[in-house]
């Protein structure tokens, strides 16, 4: 029979090993790249959709920012000093803001993939994720 907290420790072994590589990436993000976790994801995103550019809504769904928040975002990435995005009135609707990711943005990418790639080898043991693998049929 199993113990009626086992879904409960599952769940808590779960959050915590995603709080503690959340954490550790957006840290290891910034001192390594200058970057935060979402304007990674956003340069993540950008990168792989079709033509590098993606609608500010689009991004706003992806990342889960309120829009002025991926508005301010976007428009700290686009800055000179950083020139990772660039903006694109949206030819079909005048309304439509698209902003495209700039090959300084995509080598920036690049390099901060290596970070994160890096990160989740070193912090997701073995061990771990086999204890994981074992809890998650206890969430179902």
């Amino acid at each position: 029979m199993e113990n009626k907290n086992d879904t409960l420790d599952a769940w808590l072994f779960l959050t915590d090993l995603y709080s503690g590589v959340n954490d550790k990436l957006e840290r290891t993000l910034q001192e390594k790249n200058n970057l935060s976790l979402k304007e990674f994801y956003v340069l993540y995103f950008i990168s792989k959709s079709d033509d590098k550019k993606l609608r500010l809504q689009q991004l706003q769904e992806m990342i889960g920012l309120s829009q002025s928040a991926i508005s301010r975002l976007v428009v700290r990435m686009e800055a000179k000093n950083y020139g990772a995005l660039e903006r694109h009135v949206c030819e079909d609707d005048r309304r439509g803001i698209y902003t495209r990711i700039t090959e300084l943005g995509e080598n920036k990418f690049q390099r901060a993939l290596n970070t994160f790639n890096e990160v989740l080898q070193l912090d997701i043991q073995y061990d771990e994720l086999k204890k994981l693998q074992h809890l998650i049929p206890k969430l179902s």
